[in-house]
């Protein structure tokens, strides 16, 4: 029976489970079911599209599911539901023709779940295909009253977060835009990776050699200015060839890439300097970092880099991200509101950067899991977190110091609400113009005359083409005796 169903589809369907009966991340457990499967490229591409697609648009497939079954959604047992998805996705969202989307999903019931509920299976799905997503979009929303229920249906995504990120839009100018973020988080994200040159490398020359070597699978579009997106191959086999060519490279979001950045022009770099990365897992900020730290230190300067991370499993892999820039970089493993995660009581540091653990909202793209597995009731939690871990980082930095403050989530309770009650406690600490300090003309331009107060910068998936950071930069200034002293 198991050789009538794809090899991807059961890829597809193992890693759904795991994710909604362990708690895996799909994104993590992908790969290494794609290697167990010995997928080829080709396949292991419909494993990956099964998989993210089906889960960024569940809410939206359990609707039309339920109004196929005429039953809730809730109500049908659990392995149907998983084979029920996948099925819809591959009618409705994929370039599969309908009879082998009815065929394999049908198979897949038989050999996974319930083989008695195939008929269900086959009947479900012969009713979804007698419409398109559109239409089934208009059927399953046109008697909902509320339009944030519609929206959050019709955009799969929960209604906690359409409001959330409704409210992150307004305070951010961009009200009018709420369609099209939901919009780009249920779409696949480009393959992005960042440059790190060596000491000796100009980026110019970098990025002419990287166009040589890849070619029309590789461009140089986007707001990092040492970043790039890939296409129509690998990232591991377009890092093989960088590497050949004597480029280093990682797969990063150029948010990512813009969070270190800011934090590296938020100030000239002095003669001597002392770096903190406090929440360094899994390293891809940390790697931009050291490389910076690298390029100074051979310009003669004297800069240093500590990078702590809670998690033993993450601080392996930071000090992996790190290998090739190693030499200015110290590692430690602490929880980052102890001061052994800074060293001493009395270690102070020139930049840390505080990339915060959060609700992952801003990455809905990537981890479409997240939308599904966070609560609101999530987020006070949360937030007393990243309030603890920024005055931690505050009382470490020194005179004239910056913090970059980060999330990877545009929620107002874990951005601008932690930045503003910090400042409002802390009159020596000031808020820089994140915009003005990256001097980044493409920003600029993107920066509308609405949110042109704004000091912080939030980027967004639609506008920007990154994940929805949120960047923050606060120096602690050194106006009076009490504040030199501290």
């Amino acid at each position: 029976m198991a050789k009538r169903v794809s090899a991807a589809r059961l890829v597809a369907y193992d890693v759904l489970r795991d994710v909604e009966d362990r708690d895996a991340y799909a994104n993590l457990m992908l790969p290494s079911k794609i290697r167990a499967a010995r997928l080829n490229q080709q396949d292991a591409g419909l494993a990956t599209e099964l998989t993210a697609g089906t889960l960024r648009l569940q809410g939206l497939y359990d609707a039309i599911i339920a109004h196929a079954a005429k039953r809730p959604a809730e109500k049908i047992d659990a392995r149907t539901l998983r084979v029920l998805r996948l099925g819809v996705h591959q009618l409705l969202s994929m370039r599969v023709a309908t009879h082998a989307a009815i065929y394999e999903t049908v198979e897949l019931q038989r050999l996974v779940a319930n083989k008695k509920a195939t008929g269900f299976v086959n009947g479900v799905l012969r009713t979804v295909s007698r419409q398109s997503i559109a239409e089934w979009r208009t059927v399953v929303t046109e008697e909902l009253a509320s339009a944030t229920v519609k929206m959050a249906v019709a955009e799969s995504h929960p209604q906690w977060v359409v409001r959330a990120m409704a409210d992150a839009l307004k305070s951010d100018g961009r009200a009018e835009e709420l369609a099209d973020l939901l919009a780009a988080d249920n779409t696949s994200p480009r393959v992005n990776i960042v440059f790190l040159p060596g000491p000796e490398q100009s980026l110019t020359a970098v990025i002419e050699r990287a166009q040589a070597v890849l070619g029309d699978k590789i461009s140089f579009t986007g707001v990092s200015p040492f970043g790039a997106e890939i296409a129509g191959v690998s990232p591991a086999q377009a890092l093989t060839e960088l590497a050949a060519a004597g480029i280093t490279a990682r797969v990063q979001d150029q948010g990512s890439q813009l969070a270190a950045l800011a934090l590296l022009r938020a100030k000239p770099v002095a003669e001597k300097e002392a770096w903190l990365d406090l929440c360094a897992g899994p390293g891809g900020k940390t790697a931009v970092l050291a490389n910076a730290a690298v390029a100074e230190r051979a310009a003669g300067k004297e800069i240093s880099l500590r990078a702590n991370e809670v998690s033993e499993h993450r601080s392996r892999l930071v000090r992996e991200a790190v290998a090739d820039n190693s030499e200015p970089v110290s590692f430690v493993t602490a929880d980052g509101r102890s001061d052994t995660a800074y060293g001493s009581p009395d270690t102070k540091y020139d930049r840390i950067l505080l990339d915060a653990p959060c609700s992952g909202l801003g990455a809905l793209r990537r981890r479409p899991e997240a939308r599904w597995r966070k609560q609101p009731s999530d987020i006070p939690e949360l937030v007393q977190l990243q309030e603890q871990l920024l005055e931690k980082a505050y009382a470490h930095l020194a005179p004239n110091g910056v913090i970059a403050y980060v999330t990877c989530s545009p929620h107002l309770a874990e951005t601008k609400g932690v930045v503003e009650r910090f400042l409002r406690n802390h009159d020596a600490a000031a808020a820089l113009d994140v915009t003005a300090q990256l001097g980044l003309q493409e920003l600029q331009t993107l920066r509308s005359e609405k949110h042109a107060s704004q000091r912080a910068l939030q980027l967004w998936p639609h506008a920007h083409g990154s994940d929805a950071m949120f960047i923050a930069l606060i120096m602690r200034q050194s106006t009076t005796e009490q504040e030199l002293g501290n």
